[in-house]
């Protein structure tokens, strides 16, 4: 029966609150200080402007989470996309909010402080140690530096320590009828660890890992039922394998469905991707006829991406009689692969028992098996290949433009169609959808971009080539019809002039979500810009000593400076408590091993327990390096401490100015000084063993300070923007049509 008064009790914890009231104040207070774009803000924040046009791009660096999060909080605050990301330094104007587009990542990273306190309860040390571990992640200074600008990191730790945190909760909460909420909520947290960075592979890996090891020692726990054994592991693999599948699928379909316009690195995708995009290649496409037919006039696009995509080309130049090695050709015209559009690319689909170079009626569609011959567009000449070495790839067949020199060469332009992809037989060759394989039928080489450049005689323009040696399954073999149309006209004058202002036939054609998210997915994990050693790189032992710190920010006239650089205090205590911890663990392993035990067997298991998850954590951050070469976030967790992982500078060029023009040029000029593009993270926490803790002041640990001393920053403030993936045509490629 109800009584009243109605009374409720709630127990809350004041250290809890403390803290977390003190990491939003170190994380949220004056967040729009300064007012100008900040170290990688350049770089999100091109991404976050196509974000706001709905323009597709692709950032080599991980999944689109990330980028996702960031624009939403530039969408909350009202951008619209029209600011120009140059340097580092460049004023924001008055109508952006920088409150905005920072808070998101400020909010995650005020809310890791909160996390880590609790995260180390649940590891069932004391609420001494977890006021340690959260109060030395409250104070590092490199965190509150990360945590307050538009920077991917905050969040990537915040999704890591919330997935630990809601298993280990799940783990704990054994009688509760709400725990497998806990379970789905660290699946999805996984699934966001991993698509904000790849980085958040390894600790999902370490997280699965322990799941595996609880699940292990359920099945062999005699005291729990059959069908309560079975029903516990079916909601583990759901909620910690299926869930974050869908869910980083479901990332990429927000991404895939927002940006559905045309954007700088369309190139790098299939035609098929590029038509799905409005306003790029789907203005070309739009209408085009699905299937290739005897008289069809098509430009064929390479499958291969690098080192640029290309397309299958030829003009009024000939083969040189003899190369610079000594070494003779056919004499015969070029064919080349050629990065840009040009008249000269395309091709004519010829039966080679008929004289038409037009579309019959009805057409006659090309098929799987087919044997054709190609006509050059502009010039006539038939695609041949002969046995004679290629220019730059001796090993393979030269291809050409056939020139009849009345010499005893005959022609061989018999190309037979391979379509690998098939679905039948006699399938039919489609425009942008069909890969095909291009095989001469006299020597069974297949037509293949080689990626060599040829020299100034071939424009510079990439190398086209026969090959005999092949792999069934290599991509440099394929080639996709990209721009079609029906041939109409049999006199070379009118069908130039059909080839400059091609006709279309409008024909539905589209691409599944699928085929565009294993694309993207591929081309994310494959296309990566070159790096190169630099200066102002370092390595991840310099981090750990604190050798080495990454200036931010500079103002240009007060001379106020950001910095990123490390926390004697935090840093030092943790370096300590894991070589004191290695030593105690060698120490109590051959104790036990002699048969004393020192301490009881549950604390052994935790204290076992830890130490794996720390050495896990640790060995993934160096076996991450490579990956990415940025940084990795594999969460080691033990209760106590915390350890910044290294930082590694990843450049993507070589910068021919020195420190000081560097820094004078990223500060006057809205050009950047140099192709070269620095990526300095410090991101990865590691909960430790609680030694000591003291105090120290932000200000002078370069958490937000001024100094005199600018050339502790010079050269490393010109922080230029990377050249985009579709670079102007370069001055040695272009040549007269």
């Amino acid at each position: 029966m109800l009584q009243f008064p109605l009374v409720v009790t709630t127990q809350v914890d004041l250290v809890l609150v403390l803290v977390s009231l003190l990491a939003l104040w170190t994380r949220l207070s004056h967040l729009s200080y300064p007012n100008a774009v900040v170290f990688d803000e350049v770089y999100y924040g091109q991404f976050v402007s196509l974000y706001m046009k709905r323009v597709f791009f692709i950032d080599e660096s991980g999944p689109p989470l990330g980028h996702t999060i960031l624009a939403l909080g530039a969408y909350l605050g009202g951008f619209d996309g029209n600011f120009v990301w140059n340097r580092i330094g460049a004023e924001y104007p008055s109508s952006l909010s920088v409150w905005s587009l920072r808070f998101l990542p400020a909010l995650c990273g005020a809310l890791c402080v909160p996390l880590v306190y609790l995260l180390t309860l649940e590891l069932k040390f004391s609420h001494l140690s977890a006021l340690g571990a959260s109060a030395l992640l409250l104070l590092d200074n490199s965190l509150i530096v990360q945590s307050r600008f538009m920077l991917l990191e905050s969040l990537l730790i915040f999704f890591v320590l919330l997935a630990f945190f809601s298993y280990l909760r799940f783990h704990n909460s054994s009688h509760s009828c709400f725990r497998y909420c806990w379970l789905l909520l660290s699946g999805a947290s996984c699934a966001a660890a991993v698509g904000v960075k790849y980085m958040g592979v390894f600790s999902y890996l370490l997280l699965v890992g322990v799941a595996s090891l609880h699940t292990w020692r359920l099945i062999g726990d005699r005291a729990v039922s059959h069908l309560s054994v079975c029903v516990q592991c079916v909601c583990r693999i759901v909620c910690l394998l299926v869930v974050p599948v869908l869910l980083y699928v479901f990332w990429f379909y927000v991404h895939l469905t927002l940006l559905d316009r045309s954007g700088p690195h369309d190139q790098l995708m299939s035609p098929a991707f590029q038509a799905s995009l409005e306003g790029g290649l789907s203005r070309i496409t739009l209408g085009q006829p699905l299937e290739v037919a005897y008289g069809s006039q098509v430009t064929l696009r390479s499958s291969v991406s690098q080192p640029m995509p290309c397309w299958l080309h030829s003009h009024k130049a000939n083969y040189p009689i003899r190369y610079e090695n000594g070494r003779g050709s056919s004499h015969q015209q070029q064919v080349t692969c050629y990065p840009f559009k040009d008249v000269n690319n395309w091709w004519i689909i010829k039966d080679p028992d008929r004289q038409e170079l037009v579309v019959g009626s009805p057409p006659r569609p090309v098929r799987h098996g087919d044997v054709i011959q190609l006509v050059h567009g502009m010039t006539s000449r038939f695609l041949n290949s002969h046995d004679v070495a290629a220019p730059m790839s001796p090993h393979s067949q030269e291809v050409s433009g056939y020139i009849d020199f009345n010499v005893s060469m005959a022609a061989q332009n018999l190309w037979r169609v391979n379509i690998p992809h098939r679905e039948a037989e006699s399938e039919s060759w489609k425009t942008i959808l069909s890969e095909v394989w291009l095989v001469h039928v006299n020597t069974s080489a297949v037509l293949k971009l080689s990626g060599v450049s040829l020299p100034d005689w071939g424009f510079r323009q990439l190398e086209v080539v026969g090959e005999k040696l092949f792999k069934a399954h290599s991509s440099s073999l394929g080639w996709t019809v990209e721009e079609h149309r029906y041939g109409t006209s049999q006199e070379q004058k009118e069908r130039e002039a059909e080839l400059h202002s091609p006709t279309h036939i409008d024909v539905e054609r589209k691409i599944s979500f699928w085929a565009k998210f294993l694309e993207l997915q591929w081309k994310m994990l494959t296309v990566k810009q070159e790096d190169s050693e630099h200066k102002y790189s370092s390595s991840p032992l310099e981090w750990v000593t604190m050798e080495t710190n990454i200036a931010y920010w500079l103002h240009a006239s007060t001379n106020a400076q950001i910095h990123l650089i490390g926390n004697p205090v935090s840093w030092g205590v943790a370096i300590l408590s894991l070589l004191s911890y290695q030593l105690l663990a060698a120490i109590y392993l051959v104790r036990r091993r002699r048969g004393f035990k020192d301490i009881p067997d549950s604390v052994w298991a935790q204290y076992c327990v830890c130490g794996v998850c720390v050495c896990w954590g640790l060995g993934s951050e160096f076996c991450s390096l490579p990956v990415d070469g940025e940084d990795s976030l594999p969460v080691s967790l033990l209760a106590g401490s915390l350890l910044p992982a290294s930082a590694k500078p990843r450049p993507a060029g070589a910068c021919t100015h020195s420190p000081a023009q560097v820094h004078a040029l990223s500060l006057q000029s809205d050009t950047p000084p140099c192709a070269v593009r620095v990526r300095v993270d410090c991101a990865d926490v590691r909960l430790l063993v609680l030694l000591d803790l003291l105090p120290f002041d932000l200000r002078h640990t370069g958490a937000i300070g001024q100094s005199a001393a600018s050339t502790q920053v010079e050269g490393l403030l010109g922080h230029p923007v990377p050249l985009p993936l579709d670079r102007h045509t370069p001055q040695c490629m272009k040549r007269g049509v």
